[in-house]
């Protein structure tokens, strides 16, 4: 598994990747929480946020020529990924408010966002992508049935199971850059 070892650079652009969308979670999260979960969906925000800038410093600090996707081919492959996951998102969104089901929306968000840390992983060397799409594929279902069988909102188990999961797995990057630049350096 070499091949899925990240520089420091990747592990400072994946901090700052899942920080950014750890906080947009969690806003996502506060369409229509219950009074007492709001100020922890902020909180949540703020601490992505914290991950995200942390992960700019240290992956721009980087050099750029150790990013998983510097080379032409693997550039190709994350741009056809992301580009599948945006159609995807999109198709699937547009469907859901056309039948009129626009509170599960996020639930399909989530879910296509979960599956393509799959392909992903391989393609940035990051072996914790594939926990983190198991939690957040997973966050999606626990949205569609609490949707379905209860009075929460679908956005906000997905703000806070999403955010939760994407911060915590960006501060795992960061934490991985910074100590790959400690070993490295004399």
């Amino acid at each position: 598994m070499e091949k899925l070892r990240q520089s420091r650079r990747d592990g400072g652009i994946t901090a700052l990747v899942e920080g950014f969308f750890g906080a947009a979670w969690f806003g996502w999260g506060q369409a229509a929480p219950p009074a007492w979960l709001s100020p922890w969906l902020t909180v949540g925000s703020v601490a992505a946020l914290l991950v995200a800038i942390a992960g700019a410093v240290v992956g721009f600090t980087s050099p750029a020529s150790t990013a998983a996707i510097n080379n032409r081919e693997a550039g190709r492959r994350y741009g056809i990924i992301v580009g599948v996951e945006f159609g995807l998102a999109g198709l699937g969104a547009a469907l859901l408010g056309v039948l009129g089901q626009a509170d599960y929306i996020p639930v399909w968000i989530c879910a296509v966002v979960g599956v393509h840390f799959v392909p992903l992983a391989a393609v940035l060397r990051d072996r914790n992508l594939i926990p983190l799409a198991v939690l957040v594929a997973a966050t999606a279902v626990v949205a569609l049935v609490a949707g379905l069988v209860t009075d929460v909102a679908p956005s906000t188990v997905t703000g806070v199971g999403a955010g939760l999961s994407l911060t915590v797995f960006g501060l795992l990057a960061l934490i991985g850059a910074l100590r790959a630049k400690a070993i490295t350096t004399p």
